[in-house]
Parts: C-alpha cells; sequence; structure tokens
C-alpha cells in the first residue's frame, strides 16, 4: 500500500477536524500536507442531542462537498465499502461504537478520533470487535503528537523522566462527560509522556479549574489541569533527574493535526498503529475514574 494513494472515506462531518484533515490530505500545496491518500466520500452523521454537533454538520458537510468535490454518502457502511481506510470523526463519542459496527465488517483500518469511546464497557466492544475482525485500530487526541511534545520526550539529556504535569483548556460538555471532551486531550499529552501503567487517580474540581492526579505503579505521579478560565494554552512539564524541560505547544508552526495524521497514515500504509490498544483502553478508564473522582472528591483505582 506504500505506493498508492489510498482512498479515504469519513465518517462523521459535525467537527472541525473533518475539514481540517481533508486540507491537509487533498492539497498538496498546503505547506503541511500529509501525502500518500486523500478524502474522496464522506457521511455527514451528527446527533440531535449535542448542539456542537447538530449545528454544524451541514456547514461542514457542504464544505467538504463543495469545496473539495467529496462524495457525500448516506450510510457509514457506504462510505467503508468505496475506500480503502476509514477516518471515523464523529464528534460524539457516544456513537463511536455504533458506528464501528456497521464498518467493522468491511475489515479496512480506521482511525478513531477523540473520544475513542465514552465508557470502558463501548471502548471494549470496538477493541474486540477490531481484534476479531483483524481491523488496524488506532486512536488518539491530535496533541499527543505536538511537535514540542515529541521533541521534549525525545530530549532524554536530562535522565529519566520522573513526572508530568499538563495542561490546557477544559471546557465541559453534558453529552461527553467531564475529561471526555477536552480533558482528553491533557490526558493524552500525561500517556505519551508516562505511559500505561496508572493505578489511581484522585480529582479536584471547582468552577474555573480542575486537576486530576494520577499515580502510576512504578511510583511516578502526573497530573491533569483544565482550565475554564486564565490561559487556555495547551502546555507541560516534563519532570526528568536533571531538570525540568517546560513544553509550549504553540510554539511550533507545524500543525498538530499534521503530526496526528502522518502517524495515522503510516498505519493505513500498513504499519503498526502509533498508539496501542491496550493503552487506549486505560486511557478511557483513567478519564472514567477521574470523573467519578470528580463527582465523588475521593481517590479511584483504575
Amino acid at each position: 500500500m506504500m505506493d498508492k494513494v489510498l482512498r479515504i472515506g469519513m465518517i462523521g462531518l459535525d467537527t472541525s477536524h473533518a475539514v481540517e484533515f481533508t486540507k491537509l490530505l487533498n492539497d498538496p500545496a498546503n505547506p503541511y500536507h500529509v501525502p500518500g491518500g486523500k478524502v474522496v466520500i464522506a457521511y455527514p452523521g451528527g446527533s440531535d442531542d449535542f448542539e456542537l454537533s447538530r449545528s454544524r454538520v451541514e456547514g461542514f458537510t457542504n464544505k467538504l462537498r463543495d469545496d473539495f468535490g467529496i462524495e457525500i454518502a448516506h450510510s457509514p457502511a457506504a462510505v467503508a465499502a468505496a475506500c480503502d481506510a476509514i477516518l471515523l470523526e464523529s464528534a460524539d463519542g457516544r456513537v463511536h461504537a455504533e458506528q464501528f459496527r456497521q464498518i467493522a465488517p468491511f475489515g479496512k483500518p480506521v482511525f478513531i478520533d477523540k473520544p475513542f469511546a465514552v465508557s470502558s464497557r463501548d471502548a471494549a466492544d470496538i477493541a474486540a470487535l477490531a481484534k476479531s475482525e483483524g481491523i488496524a485500530l488506532m486512536s488518539s487526541s491530535s496533541l499527543r503528537f505536538a511537535e514540542e511534545v515529541t521533541r521534549a520526550l525525545a530530549d532524554t539529556s536530562r535522565g529519566a523522566l520522573l513526572g508530568a504535569d499538563c495542561y490546557g483548556p477544559m471546557a465541559l460538555e453534558p453529552t461527553q462527560p467531564g475529561l471526555f471532551w477536552y480533558g482528553i486531550h491533557m490526558v493524552e499529552m500525561l500517556y505519551a509522556a508516562l505511559g500505561p501503567g496508572c493505578m489511581q487517580v484522585t480529582a479536584f474540581t471547582r468552577d474555573a479549574h480542575d486537576v486530576v492526579v494520577g499515580v502510576w505503579a512504578d511510583g511516578r505521579i502526573g497530573t491533569v489541569r483544565g482550565n475554564r478560565a486564565g490561559s487556555f494554552g495547551f502546555g507541560a512539564q516534563i519532570h526528568r533527574e536533571k531538570g525540568t524541560t517546560a513544553v509550549d505547544v504553540a510554539a511550533s508552526a507545524k500543525p498538530f493535526y499534521a503530526s496526528l495524521l502522518e502517524r495515522v497514515m503510516e498505519m493505513f500504509a500498513g504499519g503498526s498503529a502509533a498508539v496501542g490498544l491496550e493503552e487506549t483502553l486505560e486511557v478511557i478508564r483513567f478519564i472514567e475514574a477521574a470523573n467519578e473522582s470528580r463527582e465523588t472528591g475521593l481517590p479511584v483505582r483504575l
């Protein structure tokens, strides 16, 4: 598949990611163009009870059809039948399991945008179906692959990584509980730094901020700070034996969408997923546990 321009199908046109990803894939003149595939067909989707989905799906659908010549299909299955690989972009994580069930029989590689699911049960169902059908599957927030994050984690000159504190905006959306909507970005950055192995989380929540503390089995501690006041920039502090590195995601001109799509295209072309499913399942459980702790104020074990 490496020498072929892949026909990419898209499911869910209710998010700005649908437009931004299509720009990066379909426009060779884009300075951050990601080669190897083109979006050719898409299914709009949309959730009536989710305002940010319902209100945007028509506009994004029209833009993909009119500006990029994308064929608009009547179902997820129609998309899967007509493409080589699939970007499942629906903004509503509640629908991902059902949409994945509809496309799984076609056996195409799939990227599921954040949130992979909004419950561990749905996440496990998706992963089990992918395994039984032999489907290459990956899910991730784009912030995990932001260039400044990648650069900081690759620089081991200050010794072993002891912990990380990740911060960013954390708007709340009732249909995507707690950290599932925007908090997932900081959780993904934290897992990029520390990897799987968290055993307990404790959340502290106020009107303007949330802080979630994760304790890893090897003794390392990582935090997520979600802001609803003050700065809405993304960043992190990466703590190593000989010092701390400050990460400002905005310091790189390269869009984190492009950095993510490069990894997705590697999987679509036959490579391994850049984030394993076991780690993704733990990310979802981490968020579930953090949401439970937000409600009770008590530590929750994963």
